[in-house]
């Protein structure tokens, strides 16, 4: 019997968008009965996540722990949730249900280590909160591979900005604002010997994929509705 997927969103709105519509188009599907029963919530009350682990900022936690008891109340029977930075909280979050909570960054480090291509150094595209967290370099750096990350200019005056800023991909979506700042910082990360390319924040990947770039591009959110997919159907 499939299970039902229930999808802790509104970490952005876009993000959430991203995962459904990554979980629908990677369904093997005749008809709309062959696709996966999906719960979806769209949690915008959830504080700024980057904000609350670095700078004293009003905790993400209560209204993460909201929306999973939420989803697994409403008969959800696995959890994802798109927002990599939320993940800082996965395991104070995990403890409070008693339904499977996919973990993001471990899908991705398992992913990365089955590509036929041996990777020993990835440039790490991500909000200042998943990267000073260490989410993934330290999941990354358990494997041997080692992470490359952009210089603090760059991070805050373009990698952020791409984010949160005005014309940034929260505010304003995907736009070729979005995607050349990101393309900058990227090819910065190749440069400095990144053999691929981690898009570790969800709004990244809507602006930069594996047609700005001419190394492998992992995206967290492809492999996360692949593994969100399998578990449904077993």
């Amino acid at each position: 019997m499939k299970k039902c997927i229930g999808i802790l969103g509104g970490m952005g709105p876009e993000a959430t968008l991203l995962m459904f519509n990554k979980i629908i188009r990677n369904t093997a599907a005749e008809k709309d009965q062959d696709h996966l029963e999906i719960i979806i919530h769209n949690n915008t009350r959830v504080p700024d996540r980057t904000q609350g682990i670095l700078y004293g900022g009003e905790s993400p936690l209560p209204e993460i722990v909201r929306s999973a008891l939420l989803l697994q109340n409403a008969g959800a029977d696995l959890i994802v949730m798109p927002c990599i930075t939320a993940h800082y909280f996965y395991d104070d979050v995990s403890g409070q249900i008693d339904i499977p909570f996919l973990n993001t960054i471990n899908e991705t480090v398992d992913h990365i280590k089955t590509l036929d291509q041996a990777i020993d150094n990835i440039g790490l595209l991500a909000t200042t909160g998943t990267i000073k967290s260490r989410l993934f370099q330290t999941a990354l750096s358990q494997q041997g591979i080692n992470t490359i990350l952009p210089p603090v200019d760059q991070q805050e005056a373009l990698v952020m900005e791409a984010i949160y800023g005005k014309q940034g991909i929260k505010a304003q979506g995907k736009s070729t604002y979005t995607n050349s700042r990101l393309r900058q910082v990227g090819q910065n990360l190749i440069q400095n010997g990144a053999k691929a390319i981690l898009t570790g924040c969800t709004e990244i990947a809507i602006a930069v994929g594996q047609a700005d770039f001419k190394c492998p591009v992992i995206d967290p959110m492809d492999v996360l509705a692949h593994s969100a997919i399998k578990h449904a159907f077993q």
